[in-house]
Parts: C-alpha cells; sequence; structure tokens
C-alpha cells in the first residue's frame, strides 16, 4: 500500500467517525470500500497495515450518533476484515458481537433505516468465507433476522439478505470445494472447512431452518399477499441453480409439494419465477450427467397444461428459452404446439398436422385472442420463438418449417389489412391485429432470422412481395419501414442467384426507393439511404446483377441529392452508403465524370462547413474506404503531375490534402482519429516494404524482440531514394502535419494515435544507427517539413527536445525580437513559419516517453486511492467551514 495513503487513512477515519451528516459525495464510501477489498482479495491484510481501522470500527459501532452511511460502511468493513481466519480473530469478542447484533441497532433507532439493514447484510455476506465465521453465524442464531429481511420492504434489502442465504448453504454445502463465485467477483476459498462434527451440525440446523422457511413461505398468506411467495421462489431458484447433491435433492424434498400446489392454484404472477425453479433445477442436474429429477418433470408437466392460455404461453416460451430440448423431447415436443397454437388459430395455417393433443387448449386460447391486449402480447410471445424452434430436429416439429414461414406471412398480410388471409371466424381477432405496428415489427424480426432455416429458397419471391407491400404501405411507421429494408437485405444475402429475382422486383424496389428517398420524414429518408449502401454489399456477389440494381442511372443521383438533406443523420448516411457504391472506375484510374467530381466536392463542402460532427466523421471515413479500395497498380500517392488530370486516381490525390488539413483541424475528436486513421493508410501505401516498416499503430516498439525479423529490402542507393520519395510525398500529401498537429491534441485518443505513427515513421525513415556505422538514410534526412509559427506549430515547438534545434531556435529568438520591437508581450499566438529536417523532428519530440504518458488514461491520476482520501479531507474541510455561501459545495472527484 502507497505509504501516503497510510499517512493519511488515520486522518479520513477520524473525519468519518466525526461526521454527523453525509459527505457531499457519499458513493466515496463505496470507492473506499472497493479498494480495501481490493487489498484483501490481492492476499493483502488490511487491519495490519491500516492499523487505525479497527479503533475506527470499535468507536463507530458504540457511537450509534454517527451517519447512517458511515455505520453502513463500517459493518461492510467489519465483514470484509473478518472474511478471513486471522481479521476474525482480530475482530472476535465485543466488536463483532456488537456490530452485527440487530437489537443493538434497534436500540439505537436506526434499523428502520435501509442503509442500516444492507449493511449488516453485506457485512455477513463479506463475513461467511471460513467455518469460524459459519459458527459465529449459527452461534448468533443470524439466520432468523435474515429470513424475515426475505420480505423486507426494501427491494433492495430483501434481494441482498436472498443472495446472502443462497451464499451461506451453497458455499458450506458437504462435498463443495468451498468456492462461490460472485457474480463476476473474484473467487474466494475458504480457508478451511472442518469435517468435525460440530461443523456438520450446525449446516445440518441452517439447511433445517431455511428449508422448514421455504416450506411454509411458498403458499401465499392473507397478510402476506404474493410479494413473500415471490421472494421465496427467487431464493429457491437461486439455490437449486448452484446446489449439488446432497443438497438439491434435500431442497426439491422439502418443497415439491409446496410448489405443485402453487401451480394448482394458478397465481398468474407467479409462473416466470416458477419457471426459473424448474429451468434451475434442469441446469443443476445436467452438470451432475443425470436425467431430470421425476419430481422437476412432474411439475414442468403441470406448468405446460396450466389453463389459463396466458401463463400456458408464457411457461412454454420459458422452457424452450431454457435449452432443455436435448434433454426432454418430450416436453419440448408439446412446448413447440403450445406456441405454435395461436398461429394456428389465427393464421388458418395447417402448424399442428394430425397431432390434436394441444386441441384442449384452442377455444381457450381462442377466446383470449378475441381481447386486443392479450392477442397481441401472446402474438408477439409466439412469433419470437418460431426462428430456434424451425432449427429443431424434425421429430420434434408437427410441420415443415417452410409451414411456419407461409404463416408469418400470412400474419404480415393480415395485420396490413388484407382479411382474405384470416381463417374463418376470426373476425374479431382480424380487429385486433390490424394496424398493429408491435405485430408488425415483432413479425419483420422473426422473418428475418426465418431467411437462415432450412428449406425456405422456394418461398423467397413471396417474401420479397410482401416486403415491397410493407415498403410501399402509406400506413407504415419508420421503424416498420426500417425493418422491412433489413429483412429484404437479409433475404437477398442468403439467395443463390440474386439475378433471379432482379426480373421480378426490381422496377418495384426503384419505384419504392424513389418514393421513400422523399419522405417528409427524417427516419425514413435515413433508412432508405441505409438500405441502399447495405445493398452494395450484398451484391458485391454478381457485377451483373449489382449493375443492374445499383446503377448510377438511379441509386447514385438519389445518394447525390441526400447529401444536402437538412438532416445529418441522413447525410451521414449517404455519405457511408456512396463509400459502399463505390463502382469500378473510381478505384482504376479511368477518366473522371463531372458526377465524381460534384460528389468530392461536395463531401468537401461538408467537411469544412457542416455543423454536425455525424457528417464531417462520414465524410473521412468516405475517403478512408475509397483509398482502401484502389486497385493494386494504382498508387495514392503519386503527384498530381504523374497522372492524367482527368482520373479518379488524380482526384483522389488532389483531394487528401484538403481532407487531412481539414479532418486535422475539426473540432470532433472522432473526426480527427479517422484522419489519422486516413494518414495511416497513406504511410502504409508509402512505406510498406521497407525495411524497419510495421503495419499498423497498435504495436508499441517495447513490445517487438529486438531480434525480430523485419522486411528484408536492401537499404541500397535505390531503396533509400524510394524511402525519401515516399517520406517527401508524405510531406507534400500533408500526412506528416496531421500526425504533428494530433501529437499535441489536447484529446488523448488523437494524441496517442497521432504517436503512435509518428514513433513507426521515425524507426522508418530515421532509425538509430548502430555504434560506428554511418546513417544509412541520408536522403530522407534532408526531406523537411515547414512548422507553422502559431498553433499546434507553436506547441511543437515549445517541446524540450525541439528547442535545442537551431533553426527552431533561430526562428523563436527572431520572433521574439520582433514582437519587443512592436510591444507585443503575448508571444505564443504569433511567430514565423520554419522549415526543420523530419527526421530532426521526429528524433527531438520525446516520442517514446510522450507515448509512455498518453498510454496512461487521463484517471490514473484522479482515480487513485490517494486521490480519493484527498478529496473526502478536502470536502469534508469544506463542508465544516461556516463561512461557506450557500449552494456552494466541494465535489469529490472520486472514482
Amino acid at each position: 500500500m502507497d505509504r501516503e495513503c497510510v499517512s493519511l487513512l488515520p486522518r479520513v477515519c477520524e473525519v468519518l467517525r466525526g461526521s454527523g451528516s453525509s459527505l457531499p459525495d457519499d458513493t466515496s464510501l463505496e470507492k473506499l470500500l472497493d479498494w480495501f477489498t481490493g487489498l484483501t482479495e490481492a492476499g493483502g491484510s488490511v487491519q495490519e497495515t491500516c492499523p487505525c481501522l479497527l479503533e475506527f470500527i470499535s468507536a463507530v459501532v458504540l457511537k450509534t450518533s454517527s451517519d447512517p452511511g458511515v455505520i453502513c460502511f463500517t459493518l461492510k468493513l467489519s465483514g470484509l476484515i473478518a472474511s478471513t481466519e486471522h481479521g476474525f480473530k482480530t475482530l472476535q469478542g465485543s466488536v463483532l458481537d456488537m456490530a452485527f447484533n440487530p437489537q443493538h441497532w434497534r436500540d439505537a433507532g436506526l434499523w428502520e433505516d435501509p442503509c442500516i439493514r444492507i449493511g449488516w447484510i453485506q457485512g455477513l455476506r463479506n463475513m461467511l468465507q471460513h467455518s469460524k465465521a459459519f459458527t459465529f453465524f449459527v452461534q448468533a442464531d443470524f439466520i432468523v433476522p435474515l429470513l424475515q429481511l426475505q420480505t423486507d420492504s426494501s427491494l433492495f434489502v430483501a434481494s441482498a439478505a436472498n443472495q446472502t442465504l443462497a451464499h451461506t448453504l451453497v458455499f458450506f454445502q458437504p462435498g463443495g470445494n468451498g468456492t462461490f463465485k460472485d457474480h463476476g467477483k473474484v473467487e474466494r476459498t475458504q480457508t478451511s472447512i472442518s469435517d468435525e462434527e460440530p461443523f456438520s451440525q450446525d449446516y445440518s440446523s441452517v439447511l433445517g431452518t431455511i428449508s422448514q422457511f421455504l416450506k411454509e413461505s411458498l403458499l401465499p398468506k392473507e397478510n402476506t399477499g404474493l410479494h413473500q411467495s415471490q421472494q421465496v421462489l427467487k431464493l429457491l431458484a437461486l439455490l437449486l441453480a448452484r446446489a449439488r447433491q446432497p443438497l438439491r435433492d434435500k431442497l426439491l424434498g422439502t418443497v415439491a409439494d409446496s410448489l405443485q400446489e402453487l401451480v394448482a392454484a394458478g397465481y398468474s404472477q407467479l409462473t416466470p419465477p416458477l419457471m426459473d425453479i424448474i429451468l434451475a433445477a434442469y441446469s443443476s442436474s445436467s452438470t451432475d450427467d443425470c436425467v431430470p429429477d421425476q419430481r422437476v418433470t412432474r411439475l414442468l408437466s403441470s406448468m405446460l397444461n396450466i389453463t389459463k392460455p396466458s401463463d400456458l404461453i408464457g411457461a412454454a416460451a420459458a422452457f424452450l428459452r431454457g435449452g432443455r430440448h436435448h434433454q426432454d423431447t418430450v416436453h419440448t415436443a408439446w412446448a413447440v404446439r403450445i406456441l405454435l397454437l395461436p398461429l394456428h388459430i389465427v393464421t388458418g395455417q395447417t402448424l399442428l398436422g394430425t397431432d390434436t393433443t394441444v386441441e384442449e387448449h384452442r377455444f381457450s386460447i381462442a377466446e383470449k385472442l378475441k381481447i386486443k391486449t392479450s392477442c397481441v402480447s401472446m402474438i408477439c410471445v409466439c412469433l419470437t420463438h418460431t426462428p430456434p424452434i424451425t432449427l429443431m430436429p424434425g421429430d420434434l416439429l408437427p410441420c415443415p418449417p417452410v409451414s411456419i414461414l407461409t404463416a408469418v406471412l400470412s400474419l404480415l398480410r393480415i395485420v396490413s389489412g388484407d382479411s382474405s388471409s384470416l381463417s374463418s371466424g376470426c373476425s374479431e381477432v382480424f380487429r385486433n391485429l390490424v394496424g398493429s405496428g408491435k405485430v408488425q415489427k415483432c413479425a419483420l424480426e422473426v422473418l428475418t432470422g426465418l431467411s437462415s432455416s432450412p428449406g425456405m429458397k422456394d418461398k423467397q419471391t413471396e417474401v420479397v412481395t410482401v416486403l415491397i407491400q410493407y415498403l410501399n404501405n402509406p400506413d407504415s411507421d419508420p421503424t416498420v419501414i426500417h425493418k422491412s429494408y433489413q429483412a429484404l437485405l437479409k433475404w437477398m444475402s442468403v439467395c443463390e442467384d440474386v439475378s433471379s429475382l432482379t426480373d421480378n422486383f426490381k422496377q418495384d424496389l426503384i419505384d419504392v426507393v424513389k418514393k421513400r428517398v422523399c419522405d417528409m420524414r427524417w427516419e425514413v429518408r435515413d433508412s432508405t439511404v441505409e438500405f441502399l449502401g447495405k445493398l452494395a454489399g450484398v451484391l458485391k456477389q454478381g457485377e451483373e446483377t449489382c449493375g443492374a440494381l445499383l446503377g448510377g442511372c438511379w441509386s447514385t443521383p438519389l445518394l447525390r441529392e441526400a447529401l444536402q438533406d437538412p438532416e445529418s443523420y441522413v447525410r451521414a448516411s449517404a455519405i457511408s452508403a456512396l463509400a459502399q457504391t463505390l463502382e469500378p472506375s473510381w478505384h482504376q484510374g479511368a477518366a473522371v465524370t463531372q458526377g465524381q467530381t460534384d460528389i468530392v466536392t461536395r463531401l468537401l463542402e461538408i467537411l469544412s462547413q457542416d455543423t454536425e460532427a455525424f457528417a464531417r466523421r462520414a465524410v473521412v471515413q468516405y475517403f478512408i474506404a475509397w483509398f482502401s479500395s484502389r486497385s493494386s497498380h494504382t498508387s495514392p500517392l503519386s503527384s498530381p503531375s504523374s497522372s492524367s488530370s482527368s482520373s479518379s486516381s488524380s482526384l483522389r490525390t488532389n483531394s487528401v490534402s484538403s481532407v487531412l488539413s481539414l479532418g486535422s483541424a475539426d473540432l470532433d475528436w472522432e473526426v480527427k482519429v479517422h484522419t489519422l486513421e486516413l494518414a495511416e493508410l497513406l504511410m502504409d501505401e508509402a512505406c510498406s516494404g521497407h525495411r524497419g516498416y510495421r503495419k499498423g499503430s497498435d504495436t508499441p516498439p517495447a513490445l517487438r524482440h529486438p531480434y525480430a525479423v523485419i522486411s528484408a529490402r536492401p537499404l541500397g542507393e535505390g531503396a533509400e531514394s524510394d524511402l525519401a520519395g515516399a517520406l517527401r510525398n508524405l510531406v507534400e500529401q500533408g500526412v506528416v502535419w496531421a500526425l504533428l498537429s494530433g501529437l499535441v491534441d489536447c484529446d488523448r485518443p488523437v494524441g496517442l494515435k497521432a504517436c503512435q505513427l509518428l514513433i513507426t515513421l521515425r524507426d522508418t525513415v530515421c532509425p538509430r544507427p548502430p555504434p560506428g556505422a554511418s546513417p544509412a538514410t541520408a536522403a530522407a534526412s534532408k526531406v523537411s517539413c515547414e512548422l507553422p509559427g502559431c498553433g499546434w506549430g507553436r506547441e511543437i515547438r515549445k517541446i524540450p527536445g525541439m528547442k535545442r534545434l537551431d533553426r527552431v531556435k533561430e526562428a523563436d529568438v527572431a520572433h521574439r525580437t520582433r514582437c519587443g520591437e512592436v510591444g507585443i508581450e503575448r508571444t505564443s499566438e504569433g511567430g514565423d513559419s520554419v522549415c526543420v529536417s523530419v527526421c530532426d523532428i521526429l528524433s527531438s519530440l520525446g516520442l517514446d516517453e510522450k507515448l509512455d504518458e498518453l498510454s496512461q488514461s487521463s484517471d490514473h491520476v484522479h482515480n487513485s486511492a490517494l486521490s480519493l482520501l484527498q478529496d473526502i479531507l478536502t470536502a469534508s474541510a469544506a463542508h465544516t467551514q461556516q463561512d461557506t455561501e450557500p449552494g456552494q459545495e466541494v465535489i469529490v472527484d472520486c472514482y
């Protein structure tokens, strides 16, 4: 532990012990406890390292006038210290007896505060990690108040008591290895669990008390209603999920009859927790490689034959979600039929085959479907489970998967108002379903999922027809249209031959897209341009099909028009879609068209003028996509004079400097990071193959092996000249400027990315030569870069290593002299630009030290334990000052 933290801790304890009111930030106590917990889990002894804590605990326990938050913290801390046998011995006696005696806090009038009860429960939970603590728990008869707190009025208290009871039984169960996983926290291990008779008797006593409580509390009482039953069922589910034999058998034997009575009572609110118990019992039994307990299967059979339709559907859905169909095929087949029955009734499709075993539920479910709220709810539950049902083995299904798809399509037609798809005698159901946005959205999601089910390809045309109808429907809301586009893309992506669909729906698709791209609702326009971009990815498999569906004659003009959309989300989506629909002619140096030039011009306007960052980010990502997709024989770094002025390669090259310049100066940090990603792409293209260059900026030099094999391109005179030429082009394109400006950016992610790239560039163009050897990159060292006299250039020149460069020094002296002559004091805002060797800059910036600094989060100072302790002291001092003006307080910046 840090020495300074240890020295501050006694003062912090004094502040907490004497506080009669909460700290300005009460979460500081939780953070302080987290710190102590981390020290304990790392094997440290908190009480030995911080002996002042023992005095603090004793004082707070005795002084019941302390703030309830401080008392709660103290109880948790006491349990944490007592979680080791050594710490338990240190606190054993009056401190633990008083701290965890509920009557002590009742007498002080504090037990009614939920904060105290939470502290008591979680303190016990922290402590119960070894046999001595368990013996203390039993002898003090803490099991009684812990059981009473199961039905506490505070849900937080009841849940904490629930978890602690489950922990107690499972952690100390006979035959266990003494481990208990606490929801992602570090796993603790019992220091010792004695096999002696007294411990076994204590455990049997606790188990008997809890089992009796479960048995008596499962059935609702008149005075407690269903709340107690719900809490007990939660506890039982926790226990069964974690228990092993013989504990699981003992628990089931105790509660099986009560559970059957509860199922027979037909409490709808208890259906979900009852299914949780069944699934927990199945899961725990499967870990032991044994068949499910007969008591569990009987309980499941009762649940899957409940007379209330909503509860029946809910139980069947919960069972299938639990994934038990591999173990219990009989109940799985039954649950499948139950879930398909509402679709069978509504659509008239033959989904149940000749099996009439669930017909007894047909009438009750049909009657329930005539009530709108229950109809929509039941249909959505059934729909949600149809995709996984179609993937089950054929012997579990009452019909082919394609019949289920047919039913979903019929349902979509019914909801859109097509009564011809409705089965006879269901006019009341039709009124409940027509126009239901919830059912539409659910059915479209299901339709998307069914695309990967077996035997569906024959239905592709029918699916596409229904989706086009939904896109054309003037009553479809934006979310329905969005989900229709998603489903259409999914079904097209699984088509074996997209061209087979072209003649059937090409014109319909073009018409509906042209209609929706002009919709008054921006969400619809956004979904439409987004669809066009994703469609390009789906159609990559066939150039002819792609040309037929995405020909520039209709899709590109629509996207170009969307660049002018008043909504920034739509503009951003249009830019992304254009990047995805880049035509081959953009990549291969073909003659550039006026339309292409107009697109690039508009994108640069957006990057320089758009007030919304979404669109500006998309512009930089567009150029990243453009440069990434260029053909291998086209060099993006060739100078403008080296290619025809009318080629797309020249257009790309001429625009990159503007993108780097504008993106580097953007106010949005994500735009700047994307700009650096573009710069990295250009670096990769320029330097790839040169010795020492590593692609990607995420691997720091320290992680590379000193004898690692690197690119073997020889560094002869020609290679040296190539490297110098590449560096010169990077300077001309503005890549070096972008990296240098990013290095001193106020946003840490930008600075970190820039620093990583600068180190890569440094190690490539100006590596440190071995002792006695002459520099191998003399040509590269002659390449220079201009540093501006203000802004980021001034910040670069302020770096200590840069001040040693002669040309920088001369420029600064001249600038100060000139400022002095005209009486200007703020010299940092002006200055002359200076031309400096790129290698000199890279060698003088102290990049390795800068990388270490930037690699640490800014929180590494503010989130420290020392900062937390200092904040508590500062906040307390400010809180006690009599002259503090109303409304002024110190905000604790604890992590």
